[in-house]
Order: C-alpha cells, then structure tokens, then sequence
C-alpha cells in the first residue's frame, strides 16, 4: 500500500514563528578571527599561552605572540607596560629600529587576505620615544611583492630631544600616546600574507591596539560574508554569549558583560576557555590555539546590535542573553560564590544592570552608557537565561541561585522572561529533578519560568527514535532546545545527521506549544581552528561553507507556521515508513514538511479530509546528499577510540587535519516551483519542504 497524508485544516495549537533562532559562543574563533572583522592578531599585545586539563592549567605571558621583527632581531621588540593607553590592558610594544626602514610584522589569522580594489581601514595608538625624523610606514606583503601600503605622518612632540635641563624646566611637550587612522586600497588578490610596520628613519617608537579592517564589515564590526551567512537563516533570537565561556574555568575568568562594553581600548582582554584546554601539562603539549584569547571586539553592545541587524522582513530576532549565577564550568571548576554573600549579591546586580543597559532609559547610569555607545534607543531585551548548563549538586545549590536570580529580576522587571537550565544531558536524573523544579515552581508562580534549556548532542539515531520527545512534555512551562546536534560516529556535519536534525525537529514543530525555541549549536567553525565539530557554518579567510545541517536550519526558518495542524496519529503511521513530517499553517499557506530517512524514494498521496487528492501549484525546497545518498560514515583517527571520550589524542593529527577527516559532506539544496498532483515523491536520504 501507498503512503496516505490527510491535510487538516484544523488547528492543533499554535506555534511560535520565532522558533529557529541562533547560539553564539566564540569557540572555534567564532568572535575573534571570525564574525569579527578584525584582522590583526594580538592586536594589543595581551596574549597569554595556556597548557593544561580541566582543573590543572599553567598559562604564561606570551604578550609578543603574533609578532616577529622583520630583520630576525631579538631585542628590537620588547614589551612594556610604563603609562599604557589603558591600565586595562597595560601591555604595549616598543619598537627600535637601529636603521632606516627596519620594521616588524604580524602574521594575522593565518595571515592577511586582501582583495583588489578593497579599502582597507588602519588605526593604531603610537607613542614617540625617541622619533625626531621619519615617518611610519604599513604595507602587507608576500614573497616579497607588496599588495598594499600606506604612510602615516608621524606627530612628533618637539623638533630637538630636551637635555635633562630643559626637562625639569618643562620647557618640552609630553610625548603621549596618539591615535592613527589611515586606509590604504588593496593592489591585488592575496592570502597569507604578512602585515608590516615599519619606521621610515633609525629610532623608537612604541605601539598599541593595531587594528585592520576591510571596509565592508558590517557596521564596520561583522566580517560580511558571515554576517550574510547568518543572515539567510532569518533567525527568531540569538543566544549569547554562550555556553562555557560564561561561566569560565574559574569566576575570574568568566564573562562578564561590563568588561565587555564602552571603548574598545577599555575593555579587558583575556583567555578564551576553548584555548584553555588539550594540552598535558606534564608532557610539555600545548595545543596550536593556545593562545586563543578574547578581544571582546565583540562585546554585549555588539550582540545586541548584532540582533537589531539580523531583524528581518520575516520576524525581529531577539536578544536572549546568558546570565552567570556565581559557578565556574562545572565539568572544570567546583568554584562558586556562596548565595549568601555579598559577591553573590554582585552577580545579581550585574544581571539587573544589564537589562538597564539594554533598556534603561538615556537617563540611567547604564542607559546612558548604552546611548554614548551610539544607541540611545532601547535593544528591547524581553530574555534573559539564568544560568548556562548547571545542575544541582553537592557543590552547586542551582534551584537556590535560580529562585534569588529571578525574584530579583522580576521584583524589578516583571515583564522579562525568565529562562533556566535543565543540564547538560537528557534522559538522566540531572534533568527529570531539573525539570521537577521548574514544574514545582511554576505552580507556585506561573511566571517565574518562562522555559528551560535543554542541552543535547547525541547520535542521528537517538534523534530519529526521540521525535515524539515532546508529545507529553506537561503544558506549563515551556521548553528551550538550546544546544543539540547530530553527531555521527565521525562527529561530521553529514547529511545523515542533518535529516535526524529534521526529523526531530518536526517533533518540535509538531509540540510547538509547548517548544518555543531551538538553536543549533555550535555556530561556526574556522577551518584548522576547531575545538568541537560539527559546526552550522565553516569558513576560512577567503570562503563560507554552508553545511546540511545550515540548510535544514534555514528551511524551518524560511517555511514556518504559526499554527500546527492536526495529524491524528497520521505522523506515527508514516514514522514506519522512516518518513517524519510536519504540518503547519502560515496565514492562507499550507506548508508540510517531510524527512525521508529510507535508502529508497517514496510516494505520499496528499487528500483534503473529504478524500479529494489535494491539487495546487506549490513552492518547493528540497536538500539531499549531492551524490543522491548520504555517505556510509566511517570512523577515522579523527577520534579516539573511547566512546565515552571523542577528544584527540595531543600530537596524532594537526586541527587542519582533524578538519579535512570531519568536514560538511557535500549536499544540494534547491528551490522550484511544481504541481501537486494528489501524489508527492521524497527523494531517499532527503528533505522536503511544500508550500501551497
């Protein structure tokens, strides 16, 4: 017998449009060497190098990292930390150069790419030591050819050096610190390239905060190809700003939001968490992003911003901001800050601070900051997560932080929603006693949980045997699916792990009273930069990647209903079939969307509730494998043995390599226009989504 589909026009309950939204931690430079547009590494000469496991770090000042002396001198580079522009980040770089023309250079993520006709926007700090004839002049070259290249004039403080005489008479100007800003146009295409300073005449110069950015970032902050990337996804939220790095290997390297605001040269830089970990003290290893730091270029202004920008003709994207309630990452720390001390006081503080900073009024201290930023206007934060991926146990007293956080925020805010966490897995006892408290709660004060995060990466299997996971969720509070992914037996970004994303998500879709919002995670991944595949997005410095997985997230976000029609137990028929589908209603379209998960093409016949064959001219997508099935996932070196432990062994492939063995299978994604005919074909191993 054929497969059967009976399209109702009764209404289930309704769904949230603003469902698909995205997650964004700076993991596998996602921020810095990623989003943001900055090219400079290390531009403020604050670099740290990290070895170490979780509970066992040693980190070193590396402050020159990135940088070299062009002449292979050692000591023409040295760094200090005497008057710095900021005592934020007091380390600086003072440069001599014994002859004219002698420079240093920066080798930049994987060096410069520049393309021909492109400006290029320059801007550093520079302080005269020793400077009365000369010039500074910036180019960016490869074996020997110049691609770009601008001179600065150099200010200097006075025409002659003061003897110590003139000196305490104060008969000489103070050398401070000056901001250059300068473009220069790129000759021709060019990657890997080295971006040089160079001192036209013999002297010492010191330097600070050296930044280089293409003139197409968007808002001159968001390198634009990912920008667009994310764009196409026309996502209903973005999470920020994570995951782990919120909570840090210790509090003192957790985020904090305050840190992360105002000048750019104010804001502090530190490690990165994800650059904190691989390496064996013991043994010597460090991992080759172990200098992976923070810049905060990317900083909360430049998330809500971010949000405003992603706004779409499809729906406004919201701002969903992570909140630390006083615990370092519990899978590396068991720090915490006792509930009934002052300093927890603080974090709640910082959390009551930040939604005035987000929608104060130009009046409040921190509405006022948000205002000289360049918004006066409110970013209409309407969430807030409370907390990243804790659970209770003997050292985190998670339900007790919870009820403080949101009494606090609600006694003030009581029109924000708050969001809490129900762990790092599913199907355990963290998350059914997770859950046991909120439902508790909820019945206390229907508004103190607006939904709760759940975390899940798991295998393609799991999500196509758990797509009715959903069906008997109680009402009462609803559900934020706020990190899962498919993870093959490769941890690739495979059409096969793409199509149980899918189908679980119909299951989403299908329960969308009670899901209100998903986000793939993680976000991006720069190719030789990984810390966790797969990934939505993959890229270098030249190309984006779109993966599977990136197609099915924007086909649910592009064919979204705000009502769910009733199937009648039809999915669980089809589901025999390894057919997983969604019915959903958007104003006068009709959209179904079905996963055929089978090796073999099928056949569904589409009728009214009268049994007449359904016939309509209708917008179709359709994502499958580009070969016409998904490739057999084989397990490589890639990963270890260990199933209960996918890192890599330290020194068995290069990340370059660890990329290449688990990179995004190649896929098609197309859109046309057919008939419906009372019959539908879904390809095998495929995706498809109708409009009518």
């Amino acid at each position: 017998m054929g497969n059967k589909l009976v399209i109702s026009n009764k209404s289930a309950h309704k769904v949230s449009k603003d469902m698909i939204g995205l997650f964004f931690e700076d993991i596998n430079f996602a921020a810095d060497g990623g989003l943001y547009a900055e090219m400079i590494e290390n531009r403020s000469f604050e670099a740290v190098k990290s070895q170490g496991e979780p509970h066992n770090y040693v980190m070193t000042d590396d402050f020159c990292y990135a940088w070299e002396s062009l002449d292979g001198k050692r000591d023409n580079l040295v760094i200090s930390s005497n008057e710095p522009v900021s005592m934020v980040n007091p380390h600086y770089l003072r440069f001599t150069a014994d002859n004219d023309g002698e420079g240093f250079s920066n080798k930049a993520y994987d060096g410069i790419t520049l393309k021909k006709g492109m400006k290029y926007k320059l801007s550093f700090y520079a302080r005269e030591v020793s400077y009365l004839e000369g010039d500074i002049e910036v180019k960016v070259t490869k074996d020997k050819k110049t691609f770009g290249n601008v001179t600065v004039s150099f200010i200097k403080a006075q025409e002659n050096e003061p003897d110590g005489y003139e000196r305490m008479l104060g008969n000489c100007e103070e050398k401070k610190w000056i901001k250059y800003t300068t473009e220069f146009t790129a000759e021709d295409d060019v990657r890997g390239a080295l971006f040089e300073i160079h001192l036209t005449k013999a002297g010492i110069v010191e330097f600070d905060l050296v930044s280089l950015f293409p003139e197409d970032a968007v808002c001159g902050i968001f390198r634009r190809d990912l920008f667009e990337a994310l764009a196409g996804l026309k996502p209903g939220f973005v999470r920020f700003p994570g995951g782990c790095i919120v909570e840090g290997t210790s509090l003192y390297r957790r985020y904090q939001w305050k840190k992360t605001v105002g000048d750019l040269k104010d804001r502090r830089i530190t490690t990165n968490l994800w650059g904190e970990q691989g390496g064996n003290v013991q043994k010597g290893f460090e991992t080759p992003d172990c200098h992976y730091m923070q810049s905060y270029g990317l900083g909360f202004y430049e998330y809500f911003l971010l949000c405003e920008l992603l706004t779409s003709d499809k729906r406004e994207c919201k701002p969903l901001p992570v909140l630390n309630i006083g615990v370092a990452c519990q899978f590396r720390s068991f720090e915490t800050v006792p509930v009934d001390g002052a300093e927890f006081e603080e974090y709640i503080q910082d959390a009551l601070d930040l939604i005035e900073f987000a929608n104060g009024p130009v009046e409040s201290k921190w509405g006022a900051v948000r205002a000289e930023m360049g918004h006066p206007a409110s970013f209409n934060l309407e969430m807030v997560a409370i907390g990243n991926e804790q659970w209770e146990s003997k050292h985190v007293d998670l339900y007790e932080r919870y009820k403080r956080f949101e009494k606090a925020i609600h006694d003030k805010y009581p029109n924000i929603k708050c969001l809490g966490t129900a762990g790092p897995f599913v199907n355990h006892d963290l998350h059914t006693d997770a859950w046991k408290f909120y439902h508790d709660e909820a019945k206390k004060n229907p508004k103190a949980t607006f939904a709760v995060d759940e975390h899940y990466y798991v295998k393609p299997e799991w999500l196509f045997e758990n797509v009715d996971f959903y069906d008997e969720y109680p009402r009462d509070v609803a559900v934020f699916a706020g990190e899962y992914a498919g993870h093959d037996a490769n941890q690739s970004n495979s059409v096969t792990a793409a199509l149980a994303e899918a189908a679980m998500i119909s299951g989403m879709e299908r329960n969308g009273d009670v899901v209100k919002l998903a986000s793939y995670a993680p976000l991006f991944n720069r190719i030789g930069h990984s810390q966790w595949t797969p990934d939505l997005i993959w890229f270098d410095d030249r190309d984006v990647v779109l993966t599977p997985s990136y197609y099915v997230q924007k086909i649910f976000s592009e064919y979204a209903g705000k009502i769910a029609l009733e199937l009648n137990g039809q999915e669980k028929v089809l589901r025999e079939k390894k057919l997983y589908i969604s019915l959903v209603k958007d104003d006068d379209k009709t959209i179904l969307k079905v996963v055929n998960a089978s090796d073999e093409s099928e056949t569904i016949t589409l009728t009214d509730e009268k049994g007449i064959e359904v016939s309509a001219r209708a917008e179709k997508v359709t994502l499958s494998a580009a070969s016409g099935l998904p490739k057999e996932i084989v397990k490589t070196k890639a990963i270890s043995d260990d199933e209960n432990n996918k890192a890599l062994p330290v020194g068995e492939l290069s990340n370059k390599e660890i990329c290449e063995l688990r990179g995004p299978e190649d896929c098609v994604y197309t859109l046309e226009f057919t008939n419906i005919n009372g019959d539908i074909e879904i390809p095998a191993g495929s995706f498809v989504a109708l409009s009518w």
